[in-house]
């Protein structure tokens, strides 16, 4: 359909043509959001500002049409529509203003680098752990990870592993007497270095 005035476009949109209101956007988008802009000094608000102005007109005209237009422009009445829409969202700010300025205060946070320290300390502290253990035999290392790190009982880790408990048993004694070497020689090679 070909672009009217806004008298036709308004009698279109009265009847639920959604032409008719991009036509009126095409019109008059930019007038709203140069009115928002100034009304907000914000454009991503005038933009906002825009989308809800014609939102709101095609919900008003789908709800209680507004009647017949008044004057030769429907400019006037979506400006209108827009001031409209600019004291919602500065409303809306105010509330979300008095929400934050009702918050208590937040907690300042204490100083983190003990912590951070500690926690790099651990992470050497096993990295030579971890070298140490890598030198035992797979069966040996996995016997101590499970009884010895995670605190299974020496049947639970006979039964994870499937052998007989003795067999957890001598597996632990031989992984005790060599393990303080192994972690003495990881910490010696570790100073030369």
């Amino acid at each position: 359909m070909a672009t009217g005035s806004d008298q036709e476009l308004w009698e279109r949109l009265g009847v639920g043509d959604h032409f008719a209101l991009g036509e009126l956007f095409d019109r008059y988008a930019d007038d709203v959001r140069a009115f928002a802009f100034r009304r907000t000094a914000s454009w991503s608000t005038a933009d906002d500002v825009v989308q809800s102005t014609f939102l709101s007109t095609w919900r008003r005209f789908q709800r209680n049409p507004p009647g017949p237009l008044t004057g030769s422009s429907a400019r006037g009445w979506l400006l209108m529509v827009a001031g409209n829409e600019c004291k919602s969202l500065y409303r809306t700010a105010s509330r979300l203003r008095r929400l934050v300025d009702r918050l208590p205060d937040p907690v300042p946070d204490s100083d983190h680098a003990p912590e951070v320290a500690r926690r790099l300390d651990d992470e050497r502290h096993m990295s030579a752990v971890r070298r140490a253990v890598a030198k035992l035999p797979r069966h040996e290392r996995e016997t101590l990870e499970l009884v010895v790190w995670s605190g299974l009982t020496m049947t639970e880790a006979a039964d994870a592993l499937g052998v007989p408990v003795g067999t957890v048993k001598a597996r632990l004694h031989r992984t005790r007497r060599r393990f303080p070497d192994l972690l003495t020689r990881v910490a010696l090679n570790e100073e030369l270095s």
